[in-house]
C-alpha cells in the first residue's frame, strides 16, 4: 500500500476563463499530486480517477478492467439504487469480450489506413464545397454550422447510406441528443426518433442492400437490433467528435498565429499538427471502467467492483510523458497521445477522423488567410462539461474580401 492519495470529491463543472483548451484547474492539480486520486461518486459511492497517462494507458489494456455499462456509474448524476441495464445489442464499446469482438470484427476491414485514405478524395470534395459556400456567403459566419459539423456528418451519412432527402432531419435528431443541453424530455425524444430511424433503415439495407457500410453488414449473421447498435456507435464515434475537433482546433489554431502560421507555410507539417491538436484538446474527455478483481495501481490497491474514471485530457497533457504538455507545438516529436483511447477499444474510426481533419485544416486556414475570430475569445461559448465530447457551440469567424 502507497501513500494516502489526493481525493477529488466532484468532477470539476467548468474550465478556468479564458482557458478554453485546458483540462479544468482541479483535475490538473489532481495530477500534480500525482497519477491516481481517490473519487467520490454522486451518492457518495467511492471510486478512483486516473489523470496520469502511463496509468490509464495501463488500464485501457488490462483486460481486468471492464467496459459492461451495467456495471458503470455516472460522475455527475446520482441514479440511487437504479439497476443500470447491459448495453443494447451492438453497442459493443460498452462490452467486454467476447461479446466486443463478435461486433467490432466484421467493421474492422472497412476502417483499414487504406480504405480510408482511399475517401481521401472524398473528403476533398466535401470541403471545398462547404469553403465555397461559406466564401459566397461571405463574412461573418458559424464556422460550427458551416464547416466543422457538416464535413463528418456527410461522410458518417454515406458510411451508413443514409439517403440524401432524409440527412437534414436526421442530423438535427443526432444533434438533440449529443449537445450536453437538450432537456430530458427532448433528449429521450430525439434519442428514440434517431433509433426508430435507424430501424428503418437497417430494414430497407437489407432489403435492398447498398455500397456502404451497413449495407455491406446486411449481408452478415447480425440482427436488426444489433445492426442499430452498432450504427448508433457509429455515429456517436464518427460525428460529434470530429466536428468538435475541428472546430476546438481552429479555435486553437486562431489563438496561436505563430502555429497557424507554420500550418500555411508547410503543408507537409498537416499530418503532425492533426496528431497535436489531438493530443492538445483531448475532446473525448473521460471513459470509465470497473475493476474485475483487486489490482494494484500506483500504489494504491483498486479493489473488484471500483469504478475508475480515465482522464483522457490530463493523461495527454502529463509532463512526464510531454515536454511543455500545456503548449500547442505542431513540430512536437512526441507521439503516443491517446486521443483514440488504447487497447481493444481503441476508437474504430481514428483513420476516418484523421483524414477529415489532415484534409479540413489546412484547406479551411489556406483558403482563407486572414480567417480570424469575430467576437472576443473569451465570448466564444464552450459546450458545458456536462456534454461527453468537450468543443464549441459555435465559433463565430470573419475574413477580408
Amino acid at each position: 500500500m502507497g501513500e494516502s492519495p489526493y481525493t477529488v470529491t466532484t468532477m470539476p463543472a467548468a474550465r478556468r476563463p479564458g482557458c478554453p483548451f485546458d483540462p479544468p484547474a482541479e483535475l490538473i492539480d489532481a495530477r500534480r499530486h500525482g497519477p491516481i486520486s481517490r473519487f467520490t461518486f454522486p451518492g457518495g459511492k467511492p471510486g478512483w480517477l486516473i489523470t496520469g497517462y502511463d496509468l490509464v494507458r495501463s488500464v485501457l489494456a488490462d483486460s481486468r478492467f471492464s467496459s459492461r455499462k451495467e456495471l458503470m456509474l455516472h460522475p455527475t448524476i446520482d441514479y440511487g439504487d437504479i439497476e443500470i441495464p447491459p448495453a443494447p445489442p451492438g453497442e459493443f464499446l460498452l462490452m467486454d469480450e467476447p461479446q466486443h469482438s463478435r461486433y467490432r470484427k466484421p467493421l474492422m476491414g472497412k476502417f483499414t489506413v487504406r480504405r480510408m485514405r482511399l475517401l481521401t478524395e472524398r473528403v476533398e470534395q466535401i470541403t471545398t464545397e462547404h469553403l465555397d459556400a461559406m466564401e459566397q456567403a461571405g463574412p461573418p459566419a458559424d464556422l460550427v454550422t458551416a464547416f466543422a459539423k457538416p464535413i463528418p456528418a456527410v461522410m458518417i451519412c454515406e458510411l451508413l447510406g443514409v439517403p440524401y432527402e432524409d440527412r437534414g432531419s436526421f442530423q438535427e435528431q443526432v444533434d438533440s441528443f449529443m449537445d450536453g443541453e437538450t432537456s430530458d424530455e427532448d433528449l429521450v425524444a430525439a434519442y428514440t426518433a434517431t433509433q426508430d430511424y435507424l430501424a428503418r433503415l437497417v430494414a430497407a439495407k437489407r432489403a435492398n442492400p447498398t455500397d456502404d457500410v451497413l449495407g455491406d453488414l446486411a449481408d452478415t449473421d447480425l440482427t436488426d437490433e444489433e445492426l442499430k447498435g452498432i450504427s448508433l456507435i457509429l455515429l456517436a464515434a464518427g460525428l460529434d467528435t470530429t466536428a468538435n475537433m475541428l472546430a476546438l482546433g481552429t479555435f486553437a489554431l486562431l489563438r496561436n498565429p505563430g502555429q497557424l502560421a507554420a500550418l500555411r507555410a508547410e503543408p507537409a507539417l498537416a499530418d503532425r499538427a492533426v496528431e497535436e491538436l489531438l493530443r492538445y484538446l483531448s475532446v473525448a474527455k473521460t471513459f470509465m471502467r470497473t475493476a474485475l478483481e483487486d489490482v494494484e495501481l500506483g500504489g494504491q490497491t483498486v479493489k473488484a467492483g471500483s469504478r475508475v474514471i480515465l482522464s483522457y485530457h490530463t493523461a495527454n497533457r502529463d509532463p512526464e510523458r510531454f515536454t511543455d504538455p500545456h503548449t500547442l507545438d505542431l513540430h512536437r516529436q512526441e507521439g503516443g497521445h491517446l486521443a483514440f483511447g488504447h487497447g481493444i477499444h481503441q476508437c474504430l474510426g481514428q483513420q476516418l477522423a484523421r483524414v477529415e481533419m489532415r484534409v479540413a485544416f489546412p484547406a479551411l486556414v489556406n483558403r482563407f488567410p486572414t480567417l480570424r475570430l469575430a467576437v472576443p475569445a473569451e465570448e466564444v461559448a464552450l459546450r458545458p462539461e456536462t456534454a461527453d465530447i468537450h468543443g464549441v457551440k459555435s465559433l463565430p469567424v470573419t475574413w477580408d474580401v
